[in-house]
C-alpha cells in the first residue's frame, strides 16, 4: 500500500509539472519573416528585386555571391533576405544593427518589423549606443554639416523640402546632435554605407515608421555581425560581413577579409542545455559564408 501511495504521488507530481509546462507563456519571438526565393526575368536587376522585397543592396549581394547585380539573367534563382534573427538588444522602440544594415521596430503591441537602411561610411560611421527620438519633422530642411561643406564646398547653406533634399519627406531626429533617421531622394542608396552617419530608409518605409514612432521612443544601435535565436524549437544562426567588408561587397561582390566570423561562444550560449544538439559543421560554414541568411544549427531531438 505504501508503495502504491508513493507511486500515486509521483504520478500526481508529474501531472502537475506537465500542466505547469503547458501553461508556461511562450517566449518572445527571436526570428521574423519567411524565406523568399525569386526567379528572375531577363530585365531584372538585383537592385530592382531588393526594392520590391524591401531588402538592401549589400544584403542581397551577400546572399547571392557570384551573381551579376546588373545582369543576373533570366531564370536565375535569387535568395532574397526576408527572414531575420532579432538582434540581441531590448525588444522595445527602435533597434539598429549596423553590420546587417537593418532597423528593427518593436511596437507596444504586435509583431516587430524590420527595414533595410543606409548608414555612415568609413570615417563617418554611425555611432553605437543608446539614445531616443528627440523630435519628428515632415518635409525637413537639410542643413549640411561643416564636415559636409569641407568635403563639398559647393553645397548650399540649406536645402528646402523637395526632390533635391537628400533627407526625403520625413525625419526622426535623435538625441545625438546631428543624427537622424530619415528618408532619401536616392532609394538605391539603401543597403550601403555612404551617409555621413545618419540612417536612411526607403521613402515608403520612413513614411510608415514616422507615423508609428512617438517622440521619446528609445533607440539602440548595436554592432552584431552574428545573431542566434530560436524559432519552432530549433536554433538558427545568421552571420553577416563586418561593416568594413560591406564596402568591398558593394563594389566587388565579396568581403574584403577572408576571415570567418567567430560565433561559437554566441551559439553555445544561446543553445544552453541543448548544446549537445549543435551541428558544428553547419555553424562553421555559416561563419565562413557570412551571407546573412539564417540557418538551422540544431539537430532534431533524438528519441
Amino acid at each position: 500500500m505504501a508503495a502504491m501511495g508513493k507511486r500515486r504521488l509521483v504520478l500526481i507530481a508529474a501531472a502537475i509539472l506537465l500542466t505547469m509546462a503547458a501553461q508556461k507563456p511562450a517566449p518572445p519571438p527571436q526570428m521574423i519573416g519567411i524565406p523568399t526565393l525569386f526567379v528572375t526575368r531577363e530585365s531584372d536587376t538585383l537592385l530592382d528585386i531588393a526594392r520590391e522585397y524591401d531588402a538592401g543592396y549589400v544584403e542581397i549581394r551577400a546572399a547571392n555571391p557570384g551573381i551579376d547585380p546588373w545582369m543576373p539573367g533570366g531564370g536565375r534563382k535569387i535568395v532574397v533576405p526576408t527572414q531575420h534573427v532579432l538582434p540581441d538588444a531590448p525588444h522595445r522602440g527602435i533597434v539598429i544593427n549596423l553590420p546587417e544594415l537593418r532597423l528593427y521596430y518593436y511596437p507596444a503591441k504586435g509583431e516587430p518589423r524590420s527595414f533595410p537602411i543606409g548608414i555612415g561610411g568609413e570615417g563617418k560611421e554611425t555611432p553605437v549606443g543608446h539614445t531616443v527620438v528627440a523630435a519628428k519633422r515632415p518635409h525637413p530642411v537639410w542643413i549640411p554639416t561643416q564636415s559636409e561643406h569641407d568635403e563639398n564646398p559647393d553645397l548650399p547653406a540649406l536645402v528646402p523640402p523637395g526632390p533635391d533634399n537628400p533627407m526625403g519627406d520625413f525625419a526622426l531626429y535623435l538625441g545625438w546632435k546631428g543624427y537622424a533617421v530619415h528618408g532619401t531622394n536616392k532609394p538605391y542608396s539603401i543597403g550601403r554605407r555612404d551617409s555621413h552617419g545618419c540612417i536612411r530608409l526607403y521613402p515608403d518605409d520612413i513614411a510608415w515608421l514616422y507615423r508609428a514612432v512617438a517622440i521619446g521612443t528609445p533607440v539602440t544601435v548595436v554592432n552584431q555581425p552574428a545573431k542566434a535565436g530560436w524559432s519552432g524549437g530549433e536554433l538558427y544562426l545568421e552571420v553577416h560581413p563586418t561593416q568594413q567588408d560591406v564596402d568591398a561587397l558593394e563594389s566587388e561582390g565579396v568581403p574584403r577579409s577572408p576571415l570567418a566570423i567567430d560565433a561559437d561562444d554566441l551559439v553555445a550560449k544561446a543553445a544552453g542545455g541543448d548544446v549537445y544538439r549543435l551541428d558544428w559543421y553547419t555553424i562553421h560554414l555559416a561563419e565562413t559564408k557570412r551571407d546573412g541568411i539564417p540557418v538551422q544549427v540544431t539537430r532534431p531531438v533524438p528519441y
